[in-house]
């Protein structure tokens, strides 16, 4: 099968974006993000949002917390994702919450 010159070009954009809009994806979280799975993060009731908290399950939890604004935390509060001096190498999104909250 013979291609031709039109034909390579269109299929490389193709490709091209579909690499470009892929990294875009993945830049959304942290390539070493704690996962609400992980055995640790459950423990502790780790979410990736804190609007999402069960209140009846974590009554400690009080409207205004979060992984940015927790001492806890290792990065700045306008990162999206951050260090956890709880989880070691994972990083915990900002905006995410555990029953280990504290802001001394």
């Amino acid at each position: 099968m013979k291609t031709s010159r039109r034909h390579f070009l269109l299929v490389s954009a193709g490709v091209g974006s579909s690499l470009a809009l892929s990294r875009v994806a993945f830049a959304a979280t942290a390539p070493n993000a704690l996962s609400e799975s992980d055995p640790q993060a459950q423990k502790v009731g780790y979410t990736e949002d804190a609007s999402k908290v069960d209140k009846a399950k974590f009554p400690n939890f009080a409207a205004g917390q979060s992984c940015a604004n927790c001492s806890l935390f290792q990065g700045k509060a306008s990162d999206e994702y951050g260090g956890c001096t709880l989880f070691g190498a994972k990083q915990v999104a900002s905006r995410g919450w555990c029953s280990a909250y504290t802001n001394m």
